[in-house]
């Protein structure tokens, strides 16, 4: 006999009632009868917002990505907005990615939002995700959403939340809206929808957006050093292809490889074990027509194309993955020097990044006179800097992650915009004699030199999330007093809010939100935290050590004494 724990029947039974459709309920029969296990995965749990709103496994359950759990978020979220603008006719902007189902859920929002009386802007075809933030505050919007998964597996979907400002969900709104999404029976969802409200969206939207492109990730570059660049780029299968050509032709760039194998949007993203650019296998295709057309740079885009991977060719001409805080480093620098020769600098700027990226942002901006706001992992939290301080001029922020945002224009991490960025400094280093890579070098030589690498233990289901729970349980209850011989003197708990001074013992408050997170700095410089991924079922271990590098000549040996010495710490904590 079968057994199901009550608590996950009782779950179970109320989706097999009229409520839901006859299909839904025969499939979960079929669940019932023949696969308890996932099951018992669908419906233990609702589904929850993590740090790029909400993301799981397609299928039918509290605890899955369907018709019914999105038509609820969207129904509560509908509640919220005609309470929160009373006396105004609410708007809304809808993008979508490749995966499968996107449109058809692209369709279904829609559906509930206008049932609901809301007027609907919806993209006709899949779109960017910066895309979205942009055409919110473009159509001034009060909200917009974007059914995407990012870089997870085929079998994830998702539903991101951005708000009037173009950015995503933040506190105190996400409870906010968590709480009446939850205060919901799914009975309460209107899934009829006033066709009326709803407005497609494409060429009109595509073209303001890449002219704004255009202009906020052009830097003085001359048509010859644009002509003179050659470029290879692969969308992953994703929606990056809807703008990036485009923008790059547009911008001057004649010289653009497109991997064709990878041009088509699929969601099986079937030549990638994954479609994301921090994983190295991903990028393997563009680098090998790199090196059949003598390419200068490799870019690739996540499927819905906030994140980008740069490949640059090393001291040797060998191609190169750059990593995340590379990357950013690589950008914040040329834009700090782009609004320093231009004089704009005055001491009322910012550049932005995150707790779990590397320190060298903040050895920048004191360099250049401007501040560095540092938040939680997630570029809303570079967004909401930008809405907290009016005050102050954003010039550009990142996060180890593979993601970065130019300007303020688009509220989010922007693969668009970056990528034409990555392309204005890599002709003008070209037009100087020098590479992306001795760029980075010369950083190195000039401001220290900052090597970080990243570790995921990936842990799947029920169990795995208890695992998860667990490890950062004991790292709290057995913290570290020394990593790799160096004494640790600083611990900070985000989830308690605490800095503790293990010198003097003295203890301060960290004035940003919670977060399950933990950071270790050491005697010798080294910092490491670890946290649990708020988009997949990982915890991530953030190392980052550094020294002096004299000059070019030292940079071979030191990084390697760098990468021993990462080796040696991940060795000492049993990663």
């Amino acid at each position: 006999m079968i057994y199901i724990k009550p608590e996950i029947l009782e779950r179970v039974n109320s989706w097999l009632t009229p409520t839901f459709d006859k299909d839904s309920q025969d499939q979960i029969k079929h669940m019932i009868a023949s696969d308890p296990k996932g099951l018992e995965e669908s419906f233990y749990k609702d589904l929850e917002f993590g740090t790029g709103g909400m993301r799981g496994i397609m299928g039918l359950g509290t605890n899955r990505i369907n018709k019914y759990t999105l038509g609820k978020n969207t129904q509560g979220l509908s509640n919220y907005l005609k309470q929160s603008f009373p006396d105004k006719q609410v708007k809304v902007a809808i993008a979508y990615d490749c995966r499968h189902n996107s449109k058809t859920f692209g369709k279904v929002v829609a559906d509930v939002f206008s049932a609901n009386g809301i007027q609907v802007y919806l993209f006709e075809d899949l779109r960017p995700t910066p895309e979205l933030s942009f055409a919110l505050k473009h159509l001034e919007c009060h909200c917009g959403i974007v059914l995407t998964a990012s870089h997870n597996p085929p079998e994830y979907n998702g539903y991101k939340v951005y708000w009037q400002d173009g950015g995503q969900l933040v506190p105190p709104q996400d409870a906010e809206i968590i709480a009446e999404i939850n205060s919901l029976d799914y009975s309460e969802i209107k899934f009829e929808a006033n066709n009326d409200l709803i407005n497609y969206i494409g060429k009109d939207v595509d073209d303001v957006f890449i002219e704004s492109s255009v202009k906020n990730g052009s830097f003085n570059t001359s048509s010859k050093a644009r002509e003179n660049l050659n470029v290879v780029f692969t969308s992953l299968h994703g929606t990056s292809i809807m703008s990036i050509p485009e923008t790059l032709k547009r911008a001057g760039y004649t010289k653009v490889n497109i991997v064709e194998e990878q041009k088509d949007p699929n969601g099986d993203f079937p030549t990638v074990v994954s479609p994301n650019p921090e994983e190295p296998e991903a990028l393997k295709m563009a680098m090998k027509l790199a090196e059949k057309v003598d390419g200068d740079i490799v870019i690739g885009t996540d499927p819905d194309c906030d994140r980008l991977g740069v490949v640059v060719r090393n001291l040797e001409n060998e191609l190169v993955i750059l990593n995340g805080n590379q990357t950013m480093i690589l950008m914040t620098d040329f834009l700090l020097k782009q609004w320093k020769s231009s004089e704009k600098i005055n001491g009322n700027q910012f550049i932005g990044s995150t707790i779990v990226s590397t320190p060298m942002m903040s050895v920048l901006a004191k360099a250049y006179n401007v501040e560095c706001k540092i938040g939680l992992t997630g570029f809303k939290w570079i967004a909401k800097m930008i809405k907290d301080y009016p005050e102050l001029d954003f010039i550009g922020g990142g996060e180890e992650s593979f993601g970065f945002m130019v300007g303020d224009f688009v509220r989010d991490k922007d693969a668009v915009t970056s990528t034409l960025l990555a392309c204005e400094i890599a002709a003008q280093a070209k037009a100087e004699g020098k590479t992306l890579y001795k760029k980075l070098i010369d950083l190195y030589i000039e401001h220290g030199f900052y090597k970080e690498r990243l570790v995921s233990l990936t842990k799947k289901g029920i169990e795995g999330a208890n695992k998860i729970k667990q490890m950062m349980i004991d790292a709290r209850q057995n913290p570290l007093s020394e990593v790799n011989g160096s004494k640790v003197i600083r611990v900070e708990d985000y989830q308690l809010s605490i800095a503790k001074d293990r010198i003097n013992g003295i203890e301060e408050t960290i004035n940003i939100p919670k977060s399950n997170v933990l950071i270790y700095y050491t005697e010798d410089g080294s910092k490491i935290a670890l946290r649990p991924s708020g988009t997949e079922p990982k915890i991530k271990f953030y190392i980052s050590v550094n020294t002096n590098l004299d000059n070019v000549s030292a940079f071979k040996e030191t990084e390697q004494l760098l990468e021993s010495k990462i080796d040696a710490i991940l060795k000492d904590m049993n990663l």
